[in-house]
């Protein structure tokens, strides 16, 4: 790929023109040939957008998805008559950016995927990293030219923080795919603009990586764009996942003989935690590792005090049976710390006399922390169901997803009720704004929360 400037633009909108019912709308049911309801639809979304920023009711409402991103973004203060020009990385920060994410790896799958597709339509691909930082771009280049003059470049920033709603920013918040199209660009600049990205997450911890995007001017986008797009995000996590398969078979080879060779309690994981080896105790998918691993005496919360070497590719973790006592296994943590600042991610960190470490949390096990650090009592299952699904019933749903949870923190999390254990002191941080407070989740219990954080 090409390492130029940068494009964002999303057609897939959908609106439903009826009136004072307020239903979304569908731009591209709108935006077809030949009818001239491609402007009439541009001219709406217009009109829609300007009634939300101005305060008052649109006669036919936004997208769900775009009105709660136009919010976020007016909350943040972002103009809208801004420009989208921001400043670009380094040339040195930018090549260490690529080198150090495995999107790189992916990139003549990518390429295979989408180019042909993106020049034959006028479009350009766009590869961002986590941060909406554009790495890569290619396509037609009289787009390529275009995208130059709104700042869609290599090193530009495309977050909902720095540019509002977007394609690519609105897809890391969400961490789902979304196309953005026209007028639903929160700034006037990118009007002319549509847009299709999706998240790539990666398979090995479920960590999002970055956006691949296609965008291009409204009048050429394609209702399927998204679709495709997002086929090609899901490659590029199944091609993550068989690298990572092909990994650990090697990282197996290796320990397998040594493993022989080690007395009591020891496992071979790779980097990530996943098991390749196991010897003397009952085998786990992934050993729950803190985020500065290193070799040495390291406590673990599911395995006690270990003592850890590196291997090519991972980590041999032999269990120290003497340090399995009460000494160590008691008290051993004092304090917890939900962190749910961050609308695109959740964590907790853990610590007391053994040590620190800190896990990135599913959006789930981010609801259950949440849910037992206010109800500090206890909940039972059907109690928990209530809260997350709004149905007692699924009692089986929350047991399984509390099982895995313990399997991170058992040292602090009790049973029967479930519940943080009473020596623990727990500190939740919540987001600068109650509506971000897990801002994606649906659980009863959290929206709760939200109304009570702001009443109005």
């Amino acid at each position: 790929m090409r390492s130029d400037h940068l494009t964002v633009s999303d057609p897939h909108v959908s609106y439903g023109v009826r009136p004072v019912n307020i239903q979304p709308l569908d731009p591209l049911r709108l935006s077809r040939p030949a009818t001239g309801r491609s402007a009439d639809s541009t001219r709406l979304l217009a009109r829609v957008r300007a009634a939300a920023l101005a305060g008052e009711t649109p006669h036919v409402a936004p997208r769900p998805v775009i009105d709660a991103s136009w919010q976020r973004v007016m909350r943040i203060g972002i103009d809208p008559d801004r420009s989208t020009a921001s400043d670009l990385l380094p040339a040195g920060e930018l090549e260490h950016r690529r080198r150090s994410t495995a999107l790189g790896e992916l990139l003549p799958s990518l390429s295979q995927g989408l180019i042909s597709v993106v020049q034959a339509s006028q479009q350009i691909m766009v590869v961002t990293d986590e941060e909406g930082r554009v790495l890569w771009r290619d396509g037609d280049r009289g787009v390529m030219r275009k995208a130059d003059g709104i700042c869609l470049e290599a090193g530009a920033a495309w977050s909902e923080d720095t540019t509002g709603t977007n394609g690519i920013g609105t897809a890391l918040e969400l961490r789902k795919p979304v196309q953005v199209h026209s007028a639903e660009h929160f700034v006037r600049t990118l009007h002319d603009w549509t847009c299709a990205a999706a998240p790539v997450h990666d398979p090995r911890d479920g960590r999002l990586l970055g956006v691949i995007d296609v965008s291009g001017a409204d009048s050429t986008f394609h209702p399927a764009t998204l679709a495709l797009v997002e086929s090609v995000a899901r490659l590029a996590e199944a091609e993550l996942r068989d690298r990572h398969l092909m990994s650990v078979e090697r990282l197996r080879s290796v320990a397998s003989p040594i493993l022989c060779r080690v007395g009591g309690r020891a496992l071979a994981v790779d980097s990530h935690g996943w098991l390749a080896a196991v010897t003397g105790m009952p085998p786990v998918d992934r050993l729950p590792l803190p985020k500065s691993f290193r070799a040495g005496r390291r406590w673990l919360p599911s395995l006690g005090m270990c003592a850890v070497e590196p291997l090519p590719g991972g980590w041999l973790v032999r269990v120290e049976e003497a340090a399995a006592g009460p000494d160590v296994a008691e008290g051993a943590v004092n304090r917890v710390v939900l962190d749910l600042s961050s609308r695109r991610r959740s964590s907790v960190t853990v610590s007391g006399a053994a040590g620190r470490w800190t896990h990135e949390l599913s959006p789930r096990h981010a609801e259950l922390l949440y849910v037992l650090s206010v109800h500090r009592e206890g909940r039972s299952a059907a109690e928990l169901a209530a809260d997350l699904f709004g149905d007692r019933t699924r009692t089986v749903t929350v047991r399984a997803e509390i099982s895995r949870l313990r399997r991170h923190f058992a040292q602090v999390l009790a049973h029967r009720p479930y519940r943080f254990v009473d020596e623990v002191e727990v500190e939740v941080v919540p987001p600068p704004h109650p509506a971000d407070l897990l801002p994606h989740s649906t659980a009863p219990a959290i929206t709760a929360a939200r109304r009570v954080m702001d009443p109005e």
